[in-house]
């Protein structure tokens, strides 16, 4: 219970720190990341999410998804991360974010949105049609798409609960993606692997992050990897 119910305040936190990626209101004056650095680098993962991913209150390489990045080279996959998190994002915000994100061309996308859908009460059936076009559209492009579960408040009822709860499994079972099922565990919570608003992870918060979700992250990297004769 003390898990989930440290989840409600998440879109209540402290003003943002300054994120790798834009909000669809200001695009990027310089080139796309696609166009600057060449695919021999490596695949490119993109990390589509709120401020969990953008690593709220640290700077953005100690967040998961430059550590999943850092993690993956010491293993022998260089990869380019692309830390696409926006504080205070929906699933309705991913998917206006879309465009640019697949502007970006990436191998892989890991797709962490929801949370904020369920702080504000949002209908389930909304998240999961947000999260299913998402989801759809970057297969379509090509994508290998790996989804970050989140986990409802108990506060919220027993029926919301149940309807939020069964998106990501729904999604991942219907739509062939991998699926990390709550990517909080173990860190939602735990005073000691979270900043004092007691909501955000630290960067020991954020390790615990990584080693959670690199077991399905890398099977992805290594195939797209392998595809390309990296």
């Amino acid at each position: 219970m003390r898990t989930l119910l440290a989840l409600w305040l998440l879109g209540c936190g402290a003003a943002p720190t300054p994120v790798a990626a834009p909000s669809p209101s200001t695009a990027p004056a310089a080139p796309p990341l696609a166009d600057t650095v060449p695919r021999s680098a490596g695949p490119r993962v993109v990390f589509l999410g709120d401020s969990l991913t953008a690593g709220l209150g640290l700077s953005v390489d100690q967040a998961f998804p430059a550590r999943a990045g850092k993690a993956l080279a010491e293993r022998g996959l260089p990869v380019q991360v692309v830390n696409a998190g926006v504080s205070g994002d929906t699933s309705a915000g991913g998917l206006r974010r879309l465009d640019w994100i697949l502007s970006q061309k990436p191998d892989v996308l890991v797709l962490a949105l929801g949370a904020n859908d369920m702080l504000r009460g949002l209908p389930p059936a909304d998240c999961e049609a947000n999260l299913r076009a998402i989801v759809t559209t970057a297969k379509a492009a090509g994508v290998d798409v790996l989804l970050l579960g989140m986990k409802a408040n108990p506060t919220l009822g027993s029926d919301y609960v149940t309807r939020f709860d069964a998106i990501y499994p729904t999604l991942a079972a219907e739509l062939g993606v991998g699926l990390v099922p709550f990517f909080l565990d173990g860190v939602a919570g735990n005073s000691s692997l979270n900043q004092p608003d007691g909501l955000h992870p630290t960067a020991a918060g954020q390790d615990h992050v990584t080693a959670l979700i690199l077991p399905a992250l890398e099977p992805l990297v290594r195939a797209r990897a392998a595809s390309s004769g990296g």
